[in-house]
């Protein structure tokens, strides 16, 4: 509430000795900063060791003394409530720590969305927390070295990787779409012709479902009327794509063709009538399937 606003409440929780969740009512993500002043400040409580007190009175006195209460909770005539002097008071029946130094030391580990307009945070206490601290550093230490980065360098070296990443995969995808343009006129040999309606089935190595797109799209406008599919295994999958040139998509749907080609893959596919994806799983089957798409055209047609 100190860091949120005093429409933050209480909605739920689960405390343990060594771990917590809190839900409560916000309305936005909690940004790094909030969750970081979050952090300290409870991490400041602990260090300061104040004592817990503990009373039993009536409801209307804790409640009158600005103890928190639990939206939705019965509580009895007498309640137990829990100060930690200067900072916090609320009703609570369970077991606490005699100081809050006890708890030792605080991280967040999670926070996300729960429900409308409810937010849930996790964290652990204690050793378990120092332990995640720890690890945490050691994979920031294990980065720093892999990137050959000082202390606080890492970010900006990791934008700058990223960046190259992106750079490079805009190449090699402008490159695989002149490849594949060029390898087009490659492949007119294997055309075939089904009831007058020039097909082109492939089997392509080396090309991404992105290629796939630029290849069938140049050899619709290179065949200038006809049905094309070709497919190709990426990361241990089949990857297929369909074009059918637009004279001929009241004839036959590159969608309805997809429908009939990737489950001979173990998979599934659809589309446009002039433009399909799909895939399957079972790569093995990939040579036969391109085999059967001629067949599969005739049935369509």
């Amino acid at each position: 509430r100190q860091i949120l606003g005093d429409h933050v409440k209480q909605a739920g929780s689960l405390v343990a000795p060594d771990r917590l969740r809190f839900d409560f009512t916000h309305f936005t993500r909690l940004s790094e900063r909030e969750i970081e002043r979050i952090e300290r400040l409870v991490n400041e409580q602990l260090w300061h060791n104040t004592a817990v007190q503990a009373d039993i009175t009536s409801l209307d006195n804790a409640l009158a003394s600005g103890a928190m209460a639990l939206f939705g909770e019965k509580y009895g005539e007498d309640v137990r409530t829990i100060e930690v002097p200067g900072f916090s008071k609320e009703l609570c029946g369970g077991t606490h720590v005699r100081a809050t130094g006890e708890i030792g030391f605080f991280t967040i580990t999670s926070e996300g969305g729960i429900g409308s307009g409810v937010r849930r945070i996790e964290a652990l206490t204690g050793p378990g927390a120092y332990d995640y601290v720890k690890r945490d550093e050691r994979i920031l230490s294990e980065m720093r070295q892999m990137l050959r980065a000082q202390p606080e360098e890492e970010v900006d070296k990791l934008e700058r990787l990223s960046a190259q990443q992106r750079d490079l995969e805009r190449q090699i995808a402008s490159l695989q779409q002149r490849l594949a343009s060029s390898q087009t006129q490659d492949y007119f040999s294997d055309v075939q012709d089904v009831s007058g309606v020039k097909v082109l089935a492939l089997n392509l190595e080396d090309f991404d479902r992105k290629a796939l797109r630029s290849f069938v799209d140049t050899a619709k406008d290179r065949i200038g009327s006809g049905v094309v599919l070709v497919g190709a295994v990426e990361d241990d999958k089949v990857s297929l794509v369909a074009g059918v040139t637009k004279d001929l998509t009241d004839r036959i749907s590159a969608g309805a063709l997809m429908g009939r080609v990737a489950p001979l893959l173990g998979g599934k596919g659809g589309g446009r009538p002039d433009m399909a994806q799909g895939g399957g799983t079972e790569v093995a089957k990939l040579p036969e399937a391109i085999a059967q798409v001629p067949e599969l055209v005739a049935d369509l047609l």
